[in-house]
């Protein structure tokens, strides 16, 4: 068992997004379910908890009702490699969520993501000031974001 896992609180979607989220990612499972008994607070039978992993991370979705809802304030970073890669995670998470900006998006769920390519931290991380705040300046007139086009910005003169 992993040291830290993320506990999501679904109103009670748990079991459909833990599906969603398996069916898009490799290495992916879904592992056991619990369902509600007599004593609650959700009605017998229904599903409490979902436990799968995404790539080898551990996860707990929990059907605990509508009092809280998913915000900005907590996303996961999906690393790409390639840009195909980046476009097959940006079009199958944001399936009937919404696009945001700088390759962020909400999910159906509700839930923030963040697509980007692994090369970002290295263009962002550059010893020269111009190059990062050139690629930081493109990347903010992207929604989902163009690897072509950062690399352009970075190797400008």
């Amino acid at each position: 068992m992993q040291k830290i896992t993320p506990f999501l609180w679904f109103d009670d979607k748990a079991e459909e997004a833990a599906n969603f989220y398996v069916s898009i990612f490799k290495n992916s499972k879904v592992g056991t379910i619990t369902r509600y008994g007599d004593a609650g607070p959700g009605p017998k039978g229904t599903v409490m908890t979902v436990t799968f992993k995404l790539e080898g991370q551990e996860f707990i979705a929990l059907n605990g009702g509508p009092q809280f809802k998913f915000t900005e304030a907590i996303s996961f970073v999906v690393n790409c490699e390639t840009q195909e890669e980046i476009d097959e995670f940006w079009e199958k998470l944001s399936a009937g969520g919404k696009k945001v900006q700088c390759g962020w998006l909400k999910d159906k769920y509700g839930l923030s993501w963040q697509i980007v390519p692994t090369v970002l931290g290295e263009m962002m991380q550059d010893t020269d000031p111009e190059k990062s705040q050139r690629v930081m300046n493109a990347i903010m007139q992207m929604e989902k974001i163009d690897i072509q086009n950062l690399k352009r910005a970075y190797e400008q003169r």
